[in-house]
């Protein structure tokens, strides 16, 4: 089974691979011998601050604003040919900023919008690699979210383009599955795991009592790349600790 899980020779991309989630993936593929480049916001690689939860060495490295459909679409293609697309980008807007339409579009165009953009350019090449593309979700596609409207249905909306997408691309041979993580300690959940009180009270919903890692996210990711996973499609595995039963 290890060899299963062995990317040597492999090409992978992961959009929002700069911190958090995506750079805890992002490693996971880079420590299994894969060939990985990330995509940022940033205008270079060594404008990330380790502190963040950014480790970029080792990776590639190209800042494209997936926000704007544009610069996806001008981007350069980091590899010939590519395995693995993880789509991990995402952001999110609090105090009630996404109840009014700059928050609600922003937060739309990166967390949905760009899943589809970044798809259809990367089709080709995992089509001829018979790959596998990976978006990354969110518990919160699962239930209400009082205060991130925008948050919510997009994270619903990428576990709904996941199924499509499943269904519409294994005619290629494409694999198309997602993961959607539950409470994990990265910059977009500092209003939450830096507030002792938020925290406590995250914590006791969590059956397993602990908040997840970048590198329980990154397992899930090879799994479903791997050929384990060779006849999972169209599936989105929650990857939570539990809080969503």
């Amino acid at each position: 089974m290890q060899g299963d899980t062995d990317f040597s020779g492999k090409h992978i991309l992961v959009v929002g691979g700069s911190s958090g989630i995506g750079n805890g993936i992002a490693h996971g593929f880079r420590a299994r011998g894969g060939n990985v480049h990330v995509w940022g916001t940033r205008p270079l690689a060594s404008d990330y601050d380790a502190a963040e939860g950014s480790d970029l060495s080792g990776l590639g490295y190209s800042c494209v604003d997936v926000g704007d459909p544009d610069a996806i679409e001008q981007a350069a293609l980091p590899f010939g040919e590519l395995d693995v697309l993880v789509l991990c980008q995402g952001t999110v807007v609090y105090r009630r900023g996404e109840f009014e339409r700059p928050g609600w579009d922003k937060v739309m165009a990166v967390n949905l919008d760009s899943l589809m953009h970044c798809a259809r350019k990367f089709h080709a090449q995992l089509a001829v690699s018979r790959g596998s593309l990976i978006i990354v979700s969110s518990v919160s596609g699962l239930k209400a979210n009082v205060g991130n409207p925008a948050y919510a249905a997009s994270k619903a909306g990428a576990i709904s383009l996941t199924k499509t997408l499943g269904q519409a691309w294994a005619r290629d041979g494409i694999r198309v599955n997602g993961l959607a993580p539950g409470l994990v300690e990265t910059k977009l959940t500092k209003v939450t795991t830096d507030h002792p009180e938020r925290r406590a009270a995250a914590l006791a919903n969590i059956p397993q009592a602990r908040m997840g890692t970048p590198d329980d996210m990154a397992g899930v990711a090879l799994f479903l790349a791997s050929p384990l996973a060779s006849y999972v499609t169209g599936h989105m595995l929650v990857v939570d600790g539990g809080v969503s039963l």
